[in-house]
């Protein structure tokens, strides 16, 4: 897979990859920052996410009220998307409109207002998103084996904060939190669609090359010790529905085991989508686990999550219990999954099918203007886009080998969560 793309690095700092795509009239225009919630420290819970809503509300020249009719004027869509290791924001636009996007980030690089009467009038939406988070199972139970499996690392607290933090964080800490991650040296512009590179690059040298770089923001290190041994929770909450969720430590996306346990994946609950947007059309019927668990009537449904990040983070498997089973007879029935892959290696035939999967996904996941940028950026976030150049070609270098290595080396039940979510609705009138 070979895509010419044009990267150059300004005198601030500013990272900037460039890639032409002339196959319809529009331009995805996207700025990445290197920050997110693995940048917070307790007590500070919230704060990236928080920031990315702040920079909606407006600059001196794009008033809050004037920015949504300006895109949407011109065409276009725009949004922005908070994860552990970065926040980025997009617009796509026609291509002669691009120029709005590119005049509109860099001026909120810089001069976001973060008015206070604003950062209270969002402190209460960002608490009632909390609140409406807490309201569905699958998040109460996800974020209870997040915290557990994290002790150290700050991968161990959701993206949207806890609730304690955002009720005392001040507009100063915003703004704080703000003018110390966006800056240009910390920045990564990334841009696709129906330019030429050159006039593309001379526009983005008029719009950022003037913004001055700052001191290189910090970044916690704080590595997470390995798992002490097997960790069991359970939430009880509303509903009628009960859930599993095990989790196993996974290695960052940059790592080479990362490949194998995509494979696996997909071999086991069918392949993740590693876009921003998400991206859909691959059954997983064919996976084991859809197999000995949905087929026998033991689950309803089970799916496997699995991102790309900047440090290790978690392999999950979901698992709704079918509503005439008990969520410890479902977890016989994948611990039994558990140990076949480790103890017999998969046929050829099996991984090659796993690995198309795996590839039919990733390829629906890049066929938009917008997906071509975001990747620009998204790889160049947990590695660079060599990473993305080379995916497809080191995937189907994946051998049953190595899937089974990987299982033996992750999969172990000494390494894991195990989460139960108890609907305390079952049985009830």
């Amino acid at each position: 897979m070979t895509d010419p793309i044009t990267r150059t690095t300004l005198p601030n700092g500013l990272q900037i990859l460039l890639k032409e795509i002339h196959s319809a009239p529009i331009v995805s225009h996207w700025i990445w920052y290197r920050v997110g919630s693995r940048d917070e420290t307790t007590g500070w819970t919230g704060l990236s996410h928080w920031v990315e809503h702040m920079q909606f509300k407006g600059t001196p020249q794009f008033p809050s009220l004037v920015l949504d009719k300006a895109i949407s004027r011109q065409g276009g869509t725009w949004n922005a998307f908070t994860f552990f290791d970065w926040t980025a924001y997009f617009e796509t636009l026609p291509a002669e409109k691009i120029d709005l996007g590119l005049r509109l980030e860099a001026d909120r690089m810089i001069n976001s207002k973060y008015d206070p009467g604003e950062v209270e009038a969002e402190r209460t939406v960002i608490l009632s998103e909390r609140e409406g988070a807490e309201n569905e199972p699958l998040y109460l139970l996800g974020e209870a084996v997040q915290n557990a499996a994290f002790r150290v690392h700050p991968y161990h607290h959701e993206i949207l904060g806890d609730t304690a933090d955002l009720r005392h964080i001040s507009r100063e800490e915003l703004y704080q939190h703000y003018r110390t991650f966006y800056q240009p040296n910390n920045a990564v512009v990334t841009v696709a669609g129906d330019f030429k590179s050159a006039q593309m690059l001379k526009s983005l040298r008029t719009q950022f090359e003037s913004i001055p770089s700052g001191p290189t923001p910090p970044r916690l290190q704080r590595p997470e010790p390995p798992p002490q041994g097997e960790h069991h929770l359970s939430v009880n909450g509303p509903g009628e529905t009960d859930y599993l969720q095990i989790a196993y430590r996974a290695p960052a996306g940059s790592e080479t085991d990362f490949l194998g346990m995509t494979v696996l994946n997909s071999l086991l609950a069918g392949p993740s989508s590693m876009s921003v947007f998400g991206s859909g059309g691959i059954s997983n019927k064919t996976s084991r686990l859809y197999r000995a668990l949905v087929e026998k009537e033991l689950a309803v449904s089970v799916g496997g999550g699995l991102a790309a990040t900047c440090d290790p983070y978690l392999y999950t498997f979901t698992i709704t219990v079918h509503p005439d089973r008990k969520p410890e007879e479902v977890l016989a029935v994948f611990d039994a999954e558990m140990n076949r892959i480790q103890e017999k290696r998969p046929s050829r035939g099996e991984i090659a099918r796993a690995v198309k999967q795996a590839r039919a996904l990733f390829a629906y996941g890049t066929e938009s203007i917008t997906n071509q940028a975001a990747w620009l950026g998204l790889a160049e976030m947990f590695a660079t886009y060599d990473w993305f150049l080379g995916y497809l070609d080191n995937l189907a270098g994946v051998s049953p080998a190595d899937v089974q290595a990987v299982a033996q080396s992750y999969l172990q039940s000494r390494k894991r969560i195990v989460g139960t979510y108890f609907a305390t609705g079952k049985g009830t009138t």
